[in-house]
């Protein structure tokens, strides 16, 4: 999975957040879904013009970034 395919970085949408490409869906709003548990299947069904590889580039995504982290 190559999050570059599906993740965006555009100034002129969602003040330049990352979001999924074609959309205003920011990552970061991915990710607190996911972190306040909910799952897949709520995230598709409430956002049904999402595809579950957008939900795992939006992980691909975080990964990178905590691999790029330095304190």
């Amino acid at each position: 999975m190559d999050w570059k395919d599906r993740i965006e970085v555009n100034p002129e949408v969602a003040y330049g957040k990352p979001v999924i490409r074609g959309t205003r869906i920011a990552v970061e709003f991915v990710l607190e879904l996911l972190a306040g548990g909910s799952d897949e299947a709520y995230i598709l069904e409430n956002y049904p013009h999402l595809r579950p590889e957008d939900i795992r580039a939006c992980l691909a995504f975080a990964s990178h970034l905590m691999h790029e982290y330095r304190a």
